[in-house]
């Protein structure tokens, strides 16, 4: 009996850390034009992440934003702290992809549990943003350049949202986009930085 409770003992200590190791789910990221997520999934950037660098998927937090949601300063992770890293500005050194306003830009977003959907919104941060603090709803245009509406259907495995870049920007800006669950208490947040 008491090799058995030994045996079973050491199975348990093998497979608790490999098991707990494992994301309980996944769930999506923008991966074109790359998001910190997938900057940090990709070993993109010359800090260390944390563990959304294991989970560029998993940025799920509070629904409701602006009116509710992530509180300021932690919208990037979703008021999720595993992935405060995704808060940090890091003084404006985010890798940037290039854009003009007026410029049409595909987002493209990797799901891999395909969630009954309410919408997808994307954000800008304002003129004059400064890009070495971390975003607040105060730093952002709270009017979606673009809202994509989605009455519960799911999202393909694969989506792709094509918006028009807001004009009079310039410098390093965030687009801030959001991904609301119909059934759920949910949303997935991803910053991505541009550079007009």
């Amino acid at each position: 009996m008491r090799k058995r409770y030994l045996i079973g003992a050491a199975a348990a200590a093998i497979i608790l850390p490999i098991a707990t190791a494992l994301p309980a789910q996944s769930h999506g990221f923008i991966n074109l034009p790359p998001s910190r997520s997938a900057l940090c999934g990709a070993n993109a950037v010359p800090w260390d992440c944390g563990d959304i660098q294991w989970e560029p998927q998993s940025v799920e937090g509070p629904k409701g934003f602006p009116t509710r949601g992530p509180a300021d300063g932690t919208i990037c992770a979703g008021a999720d702290g595993r992935w405060a890293p995704l808060d940090d500005p890091h003084g404006g050194a985010w890798p940037t992809t290039k854009v003009t306003g007026g410029q049409q830009l595909t987002f493209t977003w990797e799901i891999e549990a395909r969630h009954s959907t309410t919408n997808f919104k994307y954000y800008l941060t304002k003129p004059g943003y400064d890009a070495g603090q971390p975003i607040t709803r105060a730093s952002l245009d709270l009017n979606p350049f673009l809202t994509v509406p989605y009455n519960g259907r799911q999202p393909a495995a694969t989506t792709t949202h094509t918006a028009t870049l807001p004009t009079g920007r310039t410098g390093h800006h965030v687009v801030v986009s959001v991904w609301t669950i119909a059934d759920t208490g949910n949303a997935f947040y991803s910053c991505t930085d541009v550079l007009f």
